[in-house]
């Protein structure tokens, strides 16, 4: 099983008991059954800033972790959510890594959704990344919200694939 199948599952199953009890969470009738539509529930749209851990694993610097700073801004459309972010991280092993991204998403829930992203990554050195993949975002309240995320780096520059974990909080204005 690949890493980003591994970080899929265990984020649904850490998400999963906080959207069973959504407040708002409306039923379509399928048939005799009822399937879960996201309505009313948390706005996502606006900016929000906020900080993360990361660890990554890299052939260049090995196992590193550390601690990052995040803006962005999304806007929620029906059931879908599109947004930018930028990002820098200090790590570990003495590097700073800085990240541009665009998200594109899906309402899974009330105050939760599942999004694919793609970027660009670099060291501010040698080594530039293709950025791909994806996370699950989590309101807990009107203005904080929870995100877990898998990346893997494709090496643009220099010849340093990467693969990074990052769980943050942000607050959104």
């Amino acid at each position: 099983m690949g890493s980003l199948t591994r970080v899929i599952i265990a984020a649904s199953a850490v998400a999963a008991p906080f959207s069973a009890d959504a407040a708002d969470v409306m039923t379509m009738p399928v048939g005799t059954a009822s399937v879960p539509v996201a309505g009313g529930g948390y706005d996502w749209d606006g900016f929000y800033a906020g900080v993360f851990g990361v660890t990554r694993n890299s052939p260049l610097y090995g196992f590193e972790y550390g601690l990052g700073l995040d803006v962005g801004a999304t806007a929620h459309i029906q059931m879908v959510l599109v947004g930018g972010e930028v990002a820098i991280e200090g790590l570990s092993g003495g590097t700073s890594y800085v990240e541009g991204l665009g998200k594109l998403g899906l309402a899974i829930g009330d105050n939760i959704t599942a999004y694919g992203t793609v970027g660009l990554g670099s060291d501010l050195g040698l080594q530039a990344d293709a950025l791909v993949g994806g996370g699950i975002d989590l309101a807990v309240d009107n203005s904080i919200s929870v995100d877990v995320r898998y990346l893997h780096g494709f090496a643009v520059q220099g010849a340093n694939p990467k693969d990074q974990v990052t769980v943050g909080a942000n607050f959104h204005f």
